[in-house]
């Protein structure tokens, strides 16, 4: 019985690992060509949408296909989330419900 409640309590654990709360940045990995000019709806989030949320960078890698990389205390990775298949709308939702927010207009400027 221990055992099972042991095993119980360590899928919940795991489960709550990466919630929203424990998200502290995020950055978008991408290459600044290829592959994101034959993802056109993925390259106009991370070209227009991107740049207008609280805590997410966008970080140009060579080669790298798009993912939204969770960043924890110290910059520790906590999950990271491939963007390829998803549309424009989709990828802001996605942002949206890991708890990022869009900049007020004051901070854009």
């Amino acid at each position: 019985m221990k055992l099972l409640l042991l095993t119980i309590f360590g899928l919940f654990a795991i489960s709550n690992a990466f919630e929203n709360s424990d998200i502290v940045s995020a950055r978008i990995e991408t290459c600044r060509g290829c592959s994101l000019n034959r993802l056109p709806e993925v390259k106009r989030f991370v070209m227009d949408d991107a740049p207008k949320y609280e805590r997410l960078e966008v970080k140009f890698i060579s080669g790298a296909p798009p993912e939204l990389v969770l960043l924890g205390e110290g910059d520790r990775e906590l999950e990271r989330l491939p963007l390829s298949q998803l549309s424009r709308e989709e990828c802001n939702k996605l942002v949206e419900s890991r708890g990022f927010t869009q900049k007020s207009k004051d901070k854009e400027l």
